[in-house]
Parts: structure tokens; sequence; C-alpha cells
């Protein structure tokens, strides 16, 4: 591909990408399944593992990542008789998650969903009318779509240097 044809991404490096770097955390399949989970009130280890799926081994590294990355924190809880134990709560940091789930969901409803129709909806707590995720530019305009959107190099942007070995 010439210069003159190169897509202009091509000029920039990816080691320092937040979307590689947010997939490296959220990436595998579990771990979001984990989040839904607290975001849907399930929040006790044995009830997450009983209503996902999740193996045990499993849901105690990804509890253990969210927790190591400030998306969950542990809150210590007993039940009358027994041992000390812990639920999970979401952060901030976890609850800014939430339109990302909403995206998600959204669009398995369009692509993955049965012929039923989709298991949950997300609603409006004061109408009740469905929710969908929105793209809006800081100026307040809604973008209907996504080839409205462009990329540029931002603050934190370095130069791509082809590596002798390349």
């Amino acid at each position: 591909m010439s210069p003159a044809t190169a897509p202009p991404a091509l000029a920039w490096s990816t080691v320092n990408c937040t979307v590689g770097r947010t997939m490296a955390i959220l990436g595998e399949r579990w771990t979001f399944v984990v989040v839904r989970e607290v975001f849907n009130g399930v929040r006790r280890f044995d009830d997450i593992r009983r209503h996902s799926g999740i193996p045990r081994q499993v849901l105690s590294n990804r509890l253990a990542l969210l927790v190591e990355q400030d998306i969950l924190r542990r809150e210590p809880y007993r039940d009358p008789g027994e041992r000390a134990r812990h639920e999970y709560r979401l952060t901030e940091k976890g609850f800014d998650l939430y339109p990302v789930l909403v995206a998600v969901a959204d669009w398995g409803d369009r692509y993955l969903v049965d012929e039923e129709g989709p298991p949950v909806e997300f609603t409006h707590r004061d109408c009740g009318s469905p929710v969908h995720p929105v793209l809006e530019c800081e100026a307040g305009h809604r973008v209907g779509r996504p080839r409205d959107v462009v990329t540029r190099p931002g603050p934190g942007a370095q130069p791509f240097e082809v590596s002798a070995a390349g």
C-alpha cells in the first residue's frame, strides 16, 4: 500500500491504545458476565456462580481481577451462624461500564436474539420506555451513523515507528 492510499491510523502507534488496555481487563467472556450479574443485584459468590454457570476458579479469578482494577469492591457480610464472607459491589469506575453493558446487550438483541425476543429489556425507570445507547458529541449533537464519526490523533498519540525487524 502506498503512503498516499494508506489509512491515516497507520501513522500512529497502538502501544498505548486504551481500547487494547480495556479489552485486557474486560475482553474475556466471563468477566463481563460477572459485571452483568452485579449490575443485576447478584452480588454473592455462590449466587453469581449458580446463576451464571461460571466455573468456581474462573469466577474467583474474575472477581479478583475486577477488584484489583477497582471495578468492584468487596463488602463483608455474615449470615447468622455462618463465617464472614464478601459480596461484590460496583465502584464508580464499575458503574461507568453501564452504557457499555447496554450497548453490548443492544447489539446482541439485534443480531443474536432468540425468536421469542430478548431475555432482558433495559427501560427508563421514570417512563418505562426502552433504553438504547446513543453517540453524542461534546457539543450535544446526536451522531446517527457510525460513519459520521472519525478518529484523529489524541494528546497521547505517539508516532508509529517501524522496527528494524519489521
